[in-house]
């Protein structure tokens, strides 16, 4: 019943900008239509395929399907929209709105539920990385992806308010946020609101150095084994940084990833502390295209969980990738995973990505 009463309010939403609105116009714009048509777009994707690991000495595969988004944004003005994000395999993901109050682009304000400024991965879709599980171990646990007990499934979304530009010509973009910091589709636990700053420095085309943090108070809702003193329903420090740069080269034209790739290079340094205890890591991850649609993709990535234990883990990945039509894609990848906590293991990977 959530689930409906969660699709029903977007919906009605959206229904009441194309009926309401033209209702006014209809008499005097016959093409009030197409005008409505041209402020509504939809999007979505679907990534699924197989999976096999020997993790913890057994033998495990299995196919699966990771996610099916849809969302629809509505341009109400040029200056106000709205986005609403729904993920078919799990919970409603994002549904805010924009406004931008400069005539230029220095000066937006988004409000409601979205993906958090941290890190230079978390805020790129799915449809965009490189690896089929998405993000570094250390974005994966630093940025509320999912595997911290501590914080819970977030998939690197929160509620807040946030502002955000590009200035000098678009060499520098910013981004500062106030969130609650419990994660998706919650009410904050406590009385503490997380801030959340990024700065983007853009010297040359196709090269960027980007700095973000995290300063809060998280919530607990689960218990860590490596981090034994904060319990269910604590308050703790839940700070985070990173530094990190990006380079592409070539040809490039967004959104065409079949008929203009760049090579590119991406590498970031993260860290953390929950309570008291402190983590970090890193990535450095490279796409290469080999040949028309055809990508060697290559990641090695190290995420210390415990820096006072032997709670350190080191991932090396390769693969190909191949862009059959637009934003659709065939992954196959092979990791390899260096444990001080379980087992080394080892892990391939296929999927297969339909977007529009």
């Amino acid at each position: 019943m959530k689930k409906i009463h969660s699709l029903l309010l977007p919906a009605a939403f959206l229904l009441s900008a194309v009926t309401i609105g033209p209702a006014r116009a209809q008499q005097s714009d016959p093409d009030w239509m197409k005008d409505i048509a041209s402020r509504i777009t939809f999007n979505g994707y679907a990534q699924g395929g197989y999976s096999w690991n020997d993790a913890n000495g057994q033998n495990v595969n299995d196919f699966n399907l990771k996610r099916t988004l849809l969302w629809a944004k509505a341009r109400i003005t040029d200056r106000w929209s709205f986005l609403f994000m729904h993920d078919f395999s799990s919970v409603v993901q994002e549904f805010y709105t924009d406004y931008r109050l400069s005539n230029d682009q220095a000066l937006t304000v988004r409000l409601g539920q979205f993906k958090h400024s941290y890190s230079m991965e978390n805020p790129l879709s799915p449809t965009q990385l490189e690896l089929i599980d998405v993000y570094s171990q250390a974005v994966l646990f630093l940025a509320g992806e999912g595997p911290d007990p501590l914080n819970g499934v977030n998939y690197g979304r929160d509620m807040g308010l946030m502002v955000f530009g590009d200035l000098a010509s678009n060499k520098l973009h910013y981004e500062l946020a106030v969130m609650n910091g419990q994660g998706v589709n919650r009410r904050d636990g406590n009385n503490n609101k997380d801030l959340i700053a990024k700065l983007e420095v853009r010297p040359v085309k196709g090269f960027r150095v980007v700095a973000s943090g995290q300063k809060g108070k998280g919530h607990a809702v689960g218990q860590a084994a490596w981090n034994p003193g904060v319990k269910v329903g604590d308050d703790y420090t839940r700070d985070r940084y990173s530094i990190g740069a990006e380079l592409k080269t070539g040809a490039y034209a967004p959104g065409k990833y079949k008929e203009a790739r760049p090579v590119s290079v991406r590498a970031e340094w993260l860290g953390g502390k929950d309570g008291d205890v402190g983590s970090r890591g890193g990535y450095v991850t490279a796409c290469v295209p080999l040949a028309n649609g055809l990508d060697m993709v290559a990641s090695a990535d190290y995420y210390d969980r415990n820096t006072d234990m032997d709670y350190s883990q080191t991932q090396a990945t390769m693969g190909l990738q191949y862009w059959f039509y637009k934003k659709c894609r065939l992954q196959l990848q092979y990791t390899r995973t260096w444990s001080q906590f379980q087992d080394d293991y080892n892990w391939l990977q296929a999927q297969v990505q339909f977007a529009f």
